[in-house]
């Protein structure tokens, strides 16, 4: 006696404890129902349907179903529930893409901001460093030099024409203060670039997976938006110094 030769109450049975024992879902029943024409018919039974429609969907297990079989219901509330899962898919992807934008334009900002102070650094550095030397030339005028040495110093002493011991305390305030933004401007954009990167990998994941549900994703994904601080720039910090 093979298998095939099971009487219709055994293999409805079968089929019902599967269904009730979550072994058999939805895509088990269809492949079942390919089989032959009699297992077609005994996997297309209302009893099988009306069960497995109360485990996936719970809230369409009390409706009456007059008009429809209960298969048919299983159907059109499988495409609802998939819509949805789309929809809350879309929806949380596109709220990474916007914190990618976010970032990207962030990183960009961060990139000028560096930019400009590290300019300034060298500038500031390069004013200290002709007033050193104009020191320098000032107090060697007080000694013994060739008259081609000396006139050449003199020369660069005349040419300035601001405070020097004054100047040259404020550049080098100006100086400590450019270093400290500069690394401030530095940790930020690592650690914005890191956000960047792991949002971008989250991205990579949910597209590789897009029939996950995300409703919890876009939960997380909403609580990663929170208001940064914002840097001070190099003005802003040396006339809090100043104060």
């Amino acid at each position: 006696m093979s298998v095939l030769d099971l009487p219709d109450e055994i293999w409805r049975k079968i089929l019902e404890m599967g269904v009730k024992n979550s072994k058999l879902g939805f895509k088990d029943l269809c492949c079942v129902s390919i089989s032959n024409r009699r297992l077609n018919r005994l996997s297309s039974e209302d009893t099988l349907w009306h069960n497995l429609l109360t485990l996936d969907f719970s809230n369409n297990s009390s409706s009456s179903s007059q008009a429809f079989q209960f298969k048919s219901l299983y159907k059109s509330s499988y495409e609802k529930e998939k819509s949805r899962k789309l929809a809350v898919y879309n929806r949380a992807v596109l709220r990474v893409e916007s914190q990618i934008f976010v970032h990207t334009t962030k990183i960009k900002l961060l990139r000028s901001q560096l930019m400009d102070e590290t300019q300034r650094l060298n500038s500031t550095s390069k004013e200290l460093s002709h007033l050193h030397n104009v020191r320098t030339a000032s107090v060697a005028l007080n000694v013994w030099q060739p008259d081609i040495v000396r006139g050449r110093q003199k020369q660069v002493v005349e040419q300035c024409t601001v405070p020097i011991e004054s100047r040259i305390r404020a550049l080098g305030m100006e100086y400590k203060l450019c270093k400290q933004q500069i690394a401030v401007f530095e940790k930020a954009y690592r650690d914005e670039k890191q956000r960047l990167d792991t949002t971008k990998k989250q991205l990579e994941s949910m597209k590789y997976h897009p029939l996950r549900d995300y409703k919890l994703a876009e939960k997380i994904v909403g609580q990663n938006i929170q208001p940064k601080k914002k840097l001070k720039t190099s003005s802003e910090s040396s006339t809090s110094t100043s104060k």
